[in-house]
């Protein structure tokens, strides 16, 4: 792993990528592994994001695997703490439980499931898992009551031998969020932090890295150990054919974050809030192709490193080289396996900067 900055002193950067969905996943992630990538994450899109876990582990011996991200109010807090403690366990140590909120209708409306002061939900969810993971870990009584989530039966019959997680423990919980209410609970109850795709470098700075620490402090605690992972947006190309696809792709997966006004705050930032109302008409209206042409240059190149690809490890970590400890290459389109490779070898030669 490369030295980079990181939270004020030195740190090493992991480079990870996405695991193949189900049926490639044992193979994604042998190769991945193989090539030198730290950490594998799969998303919570189209399909389950445990099950190719579940497969990657049996393949790969030193990646870390998580979830980038699992919907948390999809589930309850026991389900959770099964599937982590379980992933844990078959991965010998290696598994990231990440989770997210999701926004308010996909929740109602696609998962049929109740939604209500999201950030102190999440808190409460993540302190649940934790006190059922002592529970069967250390023999603590379980006896969980919060606001929303309520934890006071675990019988020998329900409780999984401790002996299963080595000297490993829990797996870490990682949390994904935009605002800051979000950001601070993560900071305060999680190992780390997932930013969202949509994140510019001055967002993260201004907003969220000042939000985690609020969270750290709250609990007496400071950044150190704590992870920031970020899929950071790429826009490359060796010739101008690829380069004109990587725009196009890039733009569009910007103009379809854009238009959730859940996340506005972070075009308000730039001074940028007015086209979320026009992307938001535009996504409801069904001109997904058109929506890209309101990002002009200066709203890509703050979401985007948009350079050739031997300048793709430099310009990263001149950016984010110093709050960011786990990145991933978000690439919404096409390319070659090789830009990546030759930029994440680049990133893991680079020396500590003065």
């Amino acid at each position: 792993m490369g030295t980079i900055l990181g939270i004020g002193k030195e740190e090493t950067v992991k480079v990870d990528t996405g695991l193949g969905g189900l049926h490639l996943a044992g193979e994604s992630a042998k190769a991945s592994e193989a090539a030198g990538y730290d950490g594998l994450w799969t998303a919570e899109t189209a399909h389950d994001p445990f099950l190719p876990i579940a497969l990657g582990s049996q393949t790969t011996s030193t990646a870390q695997l998580g979830t980038s991200i699992a919907v948390a109010f999809a589930r309850n807090p026991m389900l959770l703490a099964n599937l982590g403690w379980d992933l844990q366990a078959l991965s010998n140590g290696r598994f990231m439980l990440g989770l997210g909120s999701q926004i308010k209708p996909h929740i109602q409306k696609r998962f049929s499931m109740e939604w209500s002061s999201p950030a102190a939900r999440m808190r409460e969810m993540v302190l649940a898992i934790r006190a059922i993971w002592d529970t069967w870990q250390n023999g603590t009584k379980l006896d969980f009551r919060g606001d929303f989530y309520t934890h006071t039966i675990m019988t020998p019959f329900f409780t999984p031998d401790a002996k299963e997680l080595g000297d490993f423990g829990p797996p870490k919980i990682f949390l994904a969020g935009v605002g800051p209410l979000m950001t601070e609970v993560a900071g305060e109850v999680c190992d780390g932090f997932i930013a969202h795709g949509f994140t510019t470098e001055r967002y993260l700075r201004e907003v969220t890295i000042p939000a985690l620490a609020r969270g750290r402090e709250k609990v007496g605690k400071t950044m150190e150990g704590f992870e920031i992972s970020a899929p950071l947006f790429v826009t490359t190309g060796t010739n101008e054919e690829e380069m004109a696809k990587s725009l196009e792709g890039t733009k569009a997966q910007i103009a379809f974050y854009g238009s959730t006004p859940a996340y506005k705050r972070v075009l308000d930032l730039h001074g940028w809030g007015d086209i979320q109302p026009e992307l938001n008409t535009m996504s409801k209206a069904g001109q997904w192709a058109e929506m890209g042409n309101l990002i002009d240059d200066d709203i890509l190149d703050a979401f985007a490193v948009v350079r050739e690809p031997a300048k793709v490890a430099d310009e990263l970590a001149a950016r984010f080289g110093d709050v960011v400890q786990r990145l991933m290459f978000y690439a919404p389109y096409a390319s070659d396996e090789a830009i990546w490779a030759d930029s994440m070898a680049t990133l893991k030669a680079a020396g500590t900067p003065a």
